[in-house]
């Protein structure tokens, strides 16, 4: 009862029981934001809230004096540790190794931690709110992002006043420079959580809301995007923020109106035209030699309709749409000029989809794509100036099980070490090494790359005869148990890997909202943000 009521107090709007933090052991200590003079730039309930002050503490205890002049963070969206097992075997497969030895790019960071999802009011969370507490320190509901727990889901009202500061925002009133990177749409929650506010992470363009909410002045994430600059100049100053210079992902049909290529938007408002007046010496790119041609910020690209690609369709040589790489690298060309440092974020989203269909061979090699990505950003940036974050937002009900013998087919049926024919189940049948507690069961759809087409036939879960099936073509969609119209979430803990200055705050088992505060504790950003504010303030 004592800690409930410690987390009450601390509250400006109200407290629930969803809203209990141990802070017993911050509650004698010093904060860093409260041994400086400077007023953080955070709205007082943000910097109040129980989760902010828990996790802030403890980030604290592992300050070091050298500050990161930049910080990338990758995550994968549905990148649950059983992901990354397979995904390591997979890719030492592809290279000709039996593969449980061999290890991702961001195996071999220094720093390992694991991180707990939930969100406030759900034990296994969606990606708004996980996203949200990593971009703000502080947790929230599912399907919310850039605001507090008071709000209530779908409830535009709601949201006044519990609005929260997010990083990439503390970047750019430091004077930043900024990128956000993405395989999914650019509105969609992971990505969208870095720039944007919403009690319903579905409203991205204006036609998925409510006459209501319109009403009332919520605005959907595709226009909040546009006005962003303007948002935060007109909270902080003129001058506050020059605005995101790179923006790459997908969801096209977002910023255009409805009779418009694909077009979303009951407004009329095209905001691709809109972002290219206000910004008449900006570069607009929708495919990968525009992307490649491209150089000067700012940089928006929109490059599909929807989501993008899966990364085995982006490689098929022709194809319009660029690698993870490409993108990424294409981002820090460009925000490495910046003499004042950079925060990127860089999401591998289609890990989650291809889950969400239950397609292991999408899943993996999305995250393959990502550990080559960071590879590549590893030989590109200085570590010692650099502060680089891999995660995931969630886990999926993704399984290996069946005691396969060592170097078999990651993809393939389980064959034991005792044995040279596939292993039998209790009812005579060969079964598969990878398979998912739910989702639409059982496909085979052969050389098929894509793996939404999975939504296109009804489910058919339970055991299936594999006898003459290839479980290792890319159409292949394993076995789920219950059957659901697409697989869902799980709820453990996910892997964190670190390098670079504060970098060792990230260790051990943590609530997911303080690697926000291992990020921003690492950089000077929310005190420069500070003075930046208080001398246009003072100028006039």
């Amino acid at each position: 009862m004592h800690r409930l009521l410690t987390a009450c107090a601390l509250l400006l709007t109200g407290c629930t029981n969803n809203s209990v933090v141990d802070t017993s052991d911050t509650s004698n200590s010093e904060s860093p934001a409260m041994k400086s003079s400077y007023s953080s730039p955070m709205p007082e309930h943000q910097q109040k809230s129980p989760w902010f002050q828990d996790a802030q503490g403890k980030a604290s205890r592992y300050a070091g004096d050298k500050k990161a002049k930049n910080v990338i963070l990758f995550l994968g969206d549905g990148m649950g540790i059983s992901t990354i097992t397979a995904a390591r075997i997979l890719a030492g497969q592809q290279n000709g190794q039996p593969g449980e030895e061999n290890s991702l790019s961001f195996e071999d960071f220094p720093v390992t931690g694991l991180v707990k999802t939930y969100n406030v009011n759900s034990q296994t969370a969606d990606s708004a709110g996980t996203m949200s507490a990593i971009m703000t320190g502080v947790k929230t509901d599912i399907g919310i992002f850039g605001v507090d727990e008071n709000a209530t889901r779908s409830d535009c009202a709601s949201g006044s006043g519990h609005e929260l500061l997010s990083l990439l925002e503390i970047a750019e009133l430091a004077g930043k420079a900024t990128g956000v990177v993405t395989t999914t749409r650019l509105t969609h929650a992971t990505p969208a959580a870095t720039y944007a506010n919403t009690v319903n992470r579905d409203w991205e363009d204006d036609s998925e809301m409510p006459e209501v909410a319109l009403a009332q002045g919520c605005r959907d994430i595709a226009a909040q995007f546009l006005s962003f600059t303007d948002d935060l100049n007109a909270r902080y100053g003129a001058g506050a923020s020059n605005g995101i210079e790179v923006a790459l992902g997908g969801g096209r049909r977002h910023f255009l109106p409805k009779n418009v290529d694909r077009g979303r938007r009951a407004d009329g408002r095209n905001l691709i035209a809109e972002w290219q007046t206000q910004h008449p010496q900006g570069t607009y790119v929708e495919n990968k030699i525009q992307l490649a041609a491209a150089q000067q910020t700012p940089l928006l690209g929109l490059l599909s309709a929807s989501h993008m690609q899966y990364a085995s369709q982006r490689q098929v040589e022709g194809t319009a749409q660029p690698s993870l790489q490409a993108m990424t690298g294409k981002a820090i060309e460009l925000l490495e000029g910046s003499d004042q440092g950079y925060l990127l974020v860089v999401e591998a989203g289609r890990i989650d989809h291809a889950h969400h269909a239950g397609n292991a061979f999408n899943a993996l090699n999305d995250t393959i794509e990502l550990s080559d990505t960071v590879a590549e950003t590893l030989r590109r940036v200085d570590p010692e100036e650099t502060l680089i974050l891999v995660t995931a937002d969630h886990s999926h009900v993704f399984t290996m099980a069946g005691y396969p013998r060592r170097g078999n087919p990651i993809l393939g049926k389980v064959v034991s070490a005792w044995s040279d024919e596939p292993t039998l189940d209790g009812a005579g049948q060969p079964y598969t090494t990878l398979g998912y507690m739910n989702g639409r069961g059982f496909a085979d759809y052969g050389p098929e790359l894509n793996a939404d087409h999975r939504y296109l036939d009804p489910h058919d879960t339970g055991r299936k005869d594999l006898t003459r099936i290839d479980t290792t073509a890319p159409g292949y969609h394993q076995e789920a148990l219950v059957p659901m119209d697409a697989e869902t979430h799980g709820g453990e803990d996910v892997a964190v890997y670190a390098v670079g200055p504060g970098a060792q705050a990230a260790g051990g088992v943590n609530e997911q909202n303080l690697l926000f505060h291992v990020m921003l504790q690492a950089t000077d950003w929310e005190e420069t943000a500070a003075r930046r504010i208080d001398e246009r303030a003072s100028s006039h």
